[in-house]
């Protein structure tokens, strides 16, 4: 697809790799071309996995090229990232971050917008741009903090630390951590049985979730409750209570995302 991002779909899992060697550094071109990866992905798969490679998730911005940006030549640059990743966490479907090595500033902060994080036992995460005298601006601040709470938020933005997975996953910033050589493929094993699975369940279990982090309390439990009963009829609602009545592994339809 692009010179830097790729997107391949197999069985309806779209997998989107970074490949910018040596650092996967994330530069103007790379926000565009994964905004194209993610619209495209958010078309055509039920389940998505984004990774870098099997040495590094991305490790953070192209400093060299922003480095004597001002406020007008950073905007568009920031905004292609943000404009991404806001796509990859508003579609309709499950997104895994398989993350090896560092997931570090604007790599965290792609792997933030996803709905999971596997990590190496060797991954390095964190958001260091306070070291280089400017914040994380492609939503790293509001994501971080609804994950893993504003005080320890605040601790990691401030002093740019980074963490180990074994920290990383005590806090709740990744849900599972393995060895590297297993990052990938339980990414991909997990995407196929979301793929396959009952599709608008997941969707609208995905909206309710980020409807408790954005709305009120009873926003959130209406919400919740209208898409529960909007799944009623549904052929996988259906199908879903046939197969526990009649005590067998359901057969969804997925279908379109």
């Amino acid at each position: 697809m692009g010179e830097f991002v790729t997107l391949s779909v197999d069985g309806g899992v779209g997998v989107i790799r970074l490949d910018r060697p040596p650092a996967n550094a994330i530069d103007h071109r790379v926000g565009i071309e994964l905004r194209e990866a993610v619209e495209e992905a958010g078309r055509r798969c039920g389940a998505i996995v984004v990774w870098g490679g099997p040495k590094l998730f991305a490790a953070g911005a192209d400093i060299k090229e922003m480095a004597g940006f001002g406020p007008d030549e950073i905007r568009p640059v920031v905004a292609a990232l943000g404009d991404a990743l806001n796509s990859l966490e508003a579609f309709p479907v499950v997104s895994i971050a398989a993350i090896t090595g560092y997931a570090l500033g604007g790599g965290l902060e792609l792997a933030l917008a996803c709905d999971l994080r596997y990590a190496s036992e060797d991954a390095k995460l964190g958001q260091p741009e306070i070291r280089i005298g400017v914040i994380p601006g492609a939503g790293g601040t509001q994501r971080l903090t609804h994950l893993v709470g504003p005080g320890r938020a605040r601790e990691l933005v401030y002093k740019g630390r980074q963490v180990d997975a074994g920290e990383a996953l005590a806090i709740g910033l990744v849900e599972r951590v393995l060895p590297p050589g297993e990052v990938f493929e339980a990414a991909l094993a997990d995407a196929r049985a979301f793929a396959t699975g009952p599709r608008e369940a997941l969707a609208a279990a995905k909206r309710s979730i980020r409807s408790a982090l954005s709305e009120s309390p009873e926003q959130g439990l209406a919400r919740e409750r209208e898409a529960f009963v909007g799944l009623f009829g549904t052929l996988d609602q259906r199908e879903g209570m046939r197969a526990f009545l009649e005590k067998r592994a359901p057969s969804f339809g997925g279908g379109d995302p």
